[in-house]
């Protein structure tokens, strides 16, 4: 099973980071995740991009990295 780490800049609450986790756990491909005001841990096949990109989508003002 693969491993991504991604970072956030702009995460100030819990109901972004719940936002972030529902997006994240709905992407095909996505076994696991845990979120953080800091950043994501996700398990699975998802690629780097599509799992940036749907965190972008959301609209939070959050940087992906």
């Amino acid at each position: 099973m693969a491993f991504q780490a991604l970072t956030f800049q702009g995460v100030t609450n819990a109901e972004q980071v719940n936002k972030i986790t529902t997006a994240l756990m709905m992407l095909d491909g996505v076994d696991s995740v845990e979120v953080g005001r800091y950043g994501a841990e996700v398990e699975g096949r998802a690629k780097r991009e599509v799992l940036i990109k749907a965190v972008e989508k959301l609209n939070l003002g959050v940087k992906v990295t």
